[in-house]
């Protein structure tokens, strides 16, 4: 089992309510000193409490490739992230050279995510055409066949699509990575899983998930992975957790009751510790290596951790020594 981190990005990120560059590349060095195994961002022009039902004023935000390209320069092992962009942001062919020079920094280090984004403000805000979900759907599809056929191509590719196209595209210089890692992002479903075991690395799902509902989702990963004539086998499987970790059970519960406190609008009012606990990462120590052990037993190789109620914060760095000082040794 591989561990990951989520890091600072927004302006929620951490108790002082701003966010810089500095901020995410300092956790990327923390993260690499305490023994994890990669560093993740997201992917928002900004961000909007809106979902919960909050606050609807944007947010700020880092852009997360040129972040990334700025911590390959400043790590040296982990590997780095993105967890997921959003297809309809860039053209896929940009995105394929910019994993590849940020591979080129990190000597050898990048993995890519993709999905098909959901956040309609920001869209609009920017000039993006939300549509339909289908539409934004299909505009993944032709994404990742695009970055595929640049990445693991030896030659000039050509690719039409409605959305995004390419005409004799090269791809050089090549990425470091035999293979550069491209994982799809999404909750599952026939669909999205047919794209993934057709086009990707592998599916990664992200923040809420108990084991026995992952487990539940097995078989429509070997249905897709069949369907598109894939071994299973070969088939990469991530999990991103929310995670509230202290070193009793008791301690955990306190992080918790504060960080319910803090969530925007009152949003958490009717979340339980129990609740909470059932589909996340949280606990004593022990709690938590059961939860990761029971990912292992279906077969995930990386759990990604959010530290907190909200993705890509870290306001209580103590869950972050406690997971790195007494759950990550128990599967080193």
């Amino acid at each position: 089992m591989r561990f990951g981190l989520a890091i600072p990005q927004y302006g929620f990120s951490l108790p002082t309510g701003t966010i810089a560059f500095d901020d995410a590349a300092r956790w990327a060095i923390r993260a690499e000193e305490l023994g994890f195994d990669s560093v993740w961002i997201s992917d928002h022009l900004f961000y909007s409490f809106s979902r919960y039902g909050g606050d609807p004023t944007p947010i700020a935000a880092l852009e997360p490739l040129s972040t990334l390209a700025g911590i390959a320069a400043r790590t040296d092992r982990v590997r780095l992230g993105a967890l997921v962009l959003c297809a309809a942001f860039r053209h896929p062919a940009v995105v394929a050279k910019a994993a590849t020079t940020i591979d080129a920094i990190a000597g050898g280090r990048m993995e890519l995510g993709l999905g098909a984004g959901w956040l309609a403000e920001e869209f609009g805000a920017f000039g993006y055409r939300f549509g339909e979900v289908g539409d934004r759907f299909r505009g993944l599809e032709e994404a990742l066949r695009i970055i595929g056929g640049l990445i693991d191509g030896e030659g000039p590719r050509t690719i039409a699509g409605a959305t995004w196209s390419v005409e004799g595209a090269p791809l050089s210089p090549r990425p470091i990575q035999d293979r550069l890692p491209v994982w799809v992002g999404g909750k599952g479903g026939p669909r999205l899983l047919r794209l993934a075991a057709r086009a990707a690395t592998g599916w990664n799902v992200v923040w809420r998930l108990a084991p026995d509902r992952y487990a539940a989702q097995l078989d429509d990963v070997v249905a897709a992975c069949e369907s598109e004539g894939r071994d299973p086998a070969t088939f990469r499987r991530t999990v991103g957790l929310y995670a509230i970790v202290g070193d009793s059970e008791a301690a955990a519960t306190a992080l918790f009751e504060r960080a319910r406190a803090e969530f925007p609008d009152d949003a958490m009012r009717d979340e339980t510790w129990a609740t909470w606990a059932a589909d996340t990462l949280s606990g004593s120590p022990q709690q938590a290596i059961d939860r990761i052990g029971a990912f292992a037993d279906l077969g995930v190789e990386e759990v990604i951790v959010s530290p907190w109620t909200l993705p890509f914060a870290v306001r209580a760095p103590e869950i972050v020594e406690v997971l790195a000082g007494r759950v990550l040794p128990a599967f080193r």
